[in-house]
């Protein structure tokens, strides 16, 4: 699906006038749509101008190419998420290019190498964790001085509602429950300035990296995977896609959710309540 009926939604430009630095614009190899490319697409027809960044320069610059196709202003920015210096250079070019830093959406999650606790390896944790929590952490880190001389903002971290059910992979879900954990300390520290802070816990969505990347390391094909996934999905027992994760987060970085932080958000089709 390249999107989700943009003109037949009814956006009104909700994000117009807001300038979003966006963290993970790229993706995997694969079919259908990542949550970073999605959301960013989607930001863009709401009107945000966006800064995008993302490790790999080519699948940027495609989210680039796609985003502007939109009609919305956007720079891209190659870094590394783990790098303090090219998180505060992803902040000072979205700050040269559009003056200020309304939102930070940081869609970063790799679990290349993971398993169980005996079988990954300590390159593995080391890579995995530092990526997906120490380099939020950074990126946050690096957004929030602004954020408060503006007195406003609003962070939003992409989970996994892996942090908080039984999954085979132990660093991959140890870095997103520590998210969830990094997002209650940026509401309590910062609800004075005016930044609100959330998480979004993504499900069982038919995404490259989850889709490409698990039937690989499983040794199965995308279908048998799919058919093992729908299984633990309540809601119509159907997997979500990239767009539902970007649609929760369109409406935690608006106006109209402006009451709410500190919250961990499920978009699971009620997979995380499913513990019979």
């Amino acid at each position: 699906m390249a999107n989700r009926d943009f003109d037949q939604a009814n956006l009104n430009n909700r994000l117009s006038g807001k300038n979003i630095l966006l963290i993970g614009a790229g993706q995997t190899p694969g079919e259908g749509i990542g949550n970073g490319r999605a959301t960013a697409l989607l930001f863009a027809k709401a009107g945000a101008s966006l800064t995008l960044v993302d490790y790999h320069e080519e699948s940027l610059q495609e989210t680039l190419k796609q985003v502007k196709a939109q009609g919305a202003e956007a720079i891209a920015v190659t870094a590394d998420i783990k790098s303090r210096v090219d998180c505060e250079n992803a902040v000072e070019a979205c700050l040269k290019a559009f003056g200020s830093v309304d939102v930070l959406h940081n869609n970063v999650g790799i679990g290349t190498g993971d398993g169980r606790l005996l079988d990954t390896a300590e390159e593995a944790w080391d890579h995995i964790v530092d990526t997906n929590l120490k380099g939020a952490w950074l990126a946050c880190r690096a957004v929030v001085p602004t954020m408060r001389a503006q007195r406003s903002g609003v962070i939003t971290l992409i989970s996994s509602v892996a942090a908080i059910s039984n999954t085979p992979a132990v660093a991959y879900k140890t870095s997103k429950a520590g998210l969830n954990a990094l997002v209650q300390s940026l509401t309590l520290e910062n609800a004075e300035y005016g930044i609100r802070a959330n998480a979004v816990m993504p499900g069982m969505l038919d995404t490259p990296m989850a889709i490409e990347s698990l039937a690989k390391a499983r040794g199965i094909s995308r279908e048998e995977l799919r058919r093992a996934r729908l299984a633990s999905v309540p809601l119509k027992g159907v997997e979500g896609d990239a767009w539902d994760t970007a649609y929760a987060s369109m409406f935690l970085a608006s106006d109209e959710a402006r009451y709410i932080s500190g919250v961990i958000l499920p978009v699971d089709g009620g997979r995380s309540i499913n513990i019979a």
